[in-house]
């Protein structure tokens, strides 16, 4: 007699976008961290939020891809927040030139 083992995967997908964007905590839940990674983030200037209140903060898809990028970073190569500000900015004017070459 042959035992069978069925994986059951579920995956949970919220639409992120100026109609409904996320608040800061449920930004730190998506990156996996604290809501006081994400106000470092804002300190290291990563994440740009429009009031000082960090209950009012909303972020969109752009700023969950920073943010995403931002804990990648910290998690591959160690890189602290300053530093990934910059690479991430740095990042962001290639795509742009490149954008205006083609």
């Amino acid at each position: 007699m042959s035992t069978r083992t069925t994986t059951v995967t579920i995956t949970h997908c919220t639409t992120v976008g100026p109609a409904d964007p996320l608040a800061a905590l449920q930004l730190a839940h998506a990156c996996g961290a604290s809501i006081e990674w994400v106000a470092e983030l804002a300190e290291a200037g990563i994440l740009h939020p429009q009031t000082s209140r960090l209950e009012d903060w909303r972020f969109d898809g752009s700023d969950l891809r920073r943010a995403l990028d931002a804990r990648r970073l910290q998690r591959d190569f160690d890189v602290g927040l300053d530093a990934a500000a910059l690479i991430l900015d740095l990042q962001q004017e290639v795509r742009r030139l490149k954008a205006l070459l083609g």
